[in-house]
């Protein structure tokens, strides 16, 4: 059995650019919604001629659709990620653009039959609307409401219910038809997360930088060690939400 230091050595030091959680292989693990998003928008890629994914992260997503339209755009704004994403995806004649993730995007009124972003950060609903064809779709996969809140709240004690709730598929429908579209799927699923070492936790805290703002090893020590000790009793289990939503523009 590893020690904790050792856990903690890894994680703090292993590369935590782009998007891909293949390090957790083995040592988390998160039920997955049972739309499957990758396989969704590859089906509709197949019968669009452009699309732009906005904050691709590494391309990783993106990379994994077998047919990519004739006009495919990618949009990041992390210089590592970039550097991933062009690696993956321009060979394959997509373009990556880079974007600070603020107003406004940089494309052109009705540019696109197809807007996908898996997991976005942020979503600008009036630019989305903007760069969408007449009869186009926004097709993105969320991160929903109280989403692993259980390590978020081992970290940083209780969270108000406007925290909790900040993520809402409400309230995305609610921005996307004030945006002017017309919200015509949306399903919502909690799903399974586990979490078996402390490394994975921090690899997990390091990776996923919102849910515990500004997290360092040092400044929550404490809080490890006393994690450390409860996973060698058996995994930490958490609750994911993840929301489909697709948005057309009339």
């Amino acid at each position: 059995m590893r020690t904790f230091d050792e856990l903690v050595d890894e994680a703090s030091s292993v590369s935590v650019d782009g998007w891909d959680f293949s390090w957790l292989d083995g040592r988390a693990s998160e039920q997955r919604p049972s739309w499957g998003y990758q396989r969704l928008i590859g089906e509709r890629m197949r019968d669009v001629q452009s699309v732009v994914d906005i904050q691709t992260g590494g391309g990783e997503v993106l990379a994994g659709v077998p047919v990519l339209p004739p006009l495919t755009v990618a949009t990041e704004s992390w210089p590592p990620n970039l550097e991933k994403a062009a690696a993956l995806l321009e060979p394959r004649g997509a373009t990556v653009v880079a974007d600070t993730d603020e107003p406004p995007l940089p494309f052109q009124d009705n540019t696109f039959e197809l807007v996908v972003s898996r997991h976005p950060v942020t979503v600008w609903w009036d630019e989305i609307a903007r760069v969408l064809k007449p009869g186009g779709s926004y097709l993105s996969q969320h991160v929903g409401p109280w989403s692993v809140f259980e390590l978020v709240e081992y970290f940083l004690g209780p969270q108000t219910p406007e925290v909790r709730n900040s993520r809402h598929p409400d309230r995305a429908k609610a921005e996307a038809e004030k945006a002017g579209l017309e919200v015509v799927d949306l399903r919502f699923e909690e799903l399974r997360t586990e979490f078996h070492d402390i490394g994975a936790v921090i690899y997990f805290l390091r990776k996923v930088i919102w849910m515990v703002p500004g997290f360092t090893v040092a400044e929550y020590l404490p809080r490890l060690r006393e994690l450390h000790e409860e996973l060698q009793k058996g995994p930490f289990v958490a609750t994911t939400t993840r929301y489909l939503i697709e948005a057309r523009k009339r």
